[in-house]
């Protein structure tokens, strides 16, 4: 007599964006940022987010992040909505499941790439309460540069000053990992390095999304959404 399987239970997923409109003022003219733009991101899955200047990319990834808020729809991350809450709750909420991977430098000069590291976790730590995070000689060792935990960011190279930033980026071990151009300014070996630590993180579970011009790095994740004008013209299939 054969066994009766149950019905396999759908994980929801880790980022879910509904309908985000983005409205910016200047002088009398508005300017319509994001047009009803919708995406969601599964736990394992790498997203990049494509398109011309101008399409609404980065206006996007912001509001996916917490960072901005939305004039109209809704983010949720890991179950949480993120839309529609003060700010410190949305600190609350970024400390405790969102990694975010920016082109500005994240890290403190005056302090050591080991000290940066735990800073980063003891103010996740704080914000979110009890979270349980990487050794973070463990997590400079997989990226490369447990060498240069004593370092200063002035005295690293631009390839071990991007993995160091990465560090900091995965030190509350996020769900959600945002990234922002994340190898524009990165020789190849270090662009690989990065892309390929972001491949392991979405193995493991994490969800990403990535914000590029670089069709190679768009070309490494699971799935596109392409803007224009602020709006999702197509999703084609990634390469993988």
């Amino acid at each position: 007599m054969g066994v009766t399987r149950s019905a396999s239970v759908v994980e929801a997923p880790v980022l879910e964006a509904i309908d985000l409109y983005r409205f910016f003022h200047t002088g009398g003219e508005e300017t319509l940022a994001l047009r009803g733009v919708s995406v969601s991101v599964n736990a394992g899955e790498m997203v990049a987010i494509t398109g011309p200047s101008g399409s609404g990319k980065s206006t996007l990834l912001a509001c996916l992040a917490g960072l901005d808020e939305p004039d109209g729809g809704m983010v949720r991350v890991a179950g949480h909505e993120l839309s529609r809450r003060p700010e410190t709750e949305r600190s609350q909420l970024r400390a405790r499941h969102i990694g975010m991977l920016f082109q500005t430098n994240n890290l403190l000069d005056h302090l050591s790439v080991e000290a940066n590291v735990a800073l980063a976790q003891r103010l996740a730590q704080r914000l979110a309460g009890h979270h349980t995070s990487p050794p973070v000689r463990e997590l400079l060792d997989e990226l490369g540069i447990s060498h240069r935990r004593n370092s200063r960011p002035s005295q690293l190279s631009g390839g071990e000053l991007a993995r160091a930033g990465l560090a900091v980026t995965l030190a509350n071990d996020p769900e959600l990992i945002v990234a922002d151009e994340p190898t524009g300014e990165l020789d190849s070996d270090s662009a690989d390095l990065v892309l390929d630590v972001l491949a392991v993180r979405a193995a493991r579970g994490a969800a990403i999304v990535l914000v590029t011009h670089s069709p190679d790095v768009a070309a490494v994740a699971h799935r596109q959404v392409v803007l224009r004008d602020g709006v999702v013209v197509c999703t084609p299939q990634g390469s993988r």
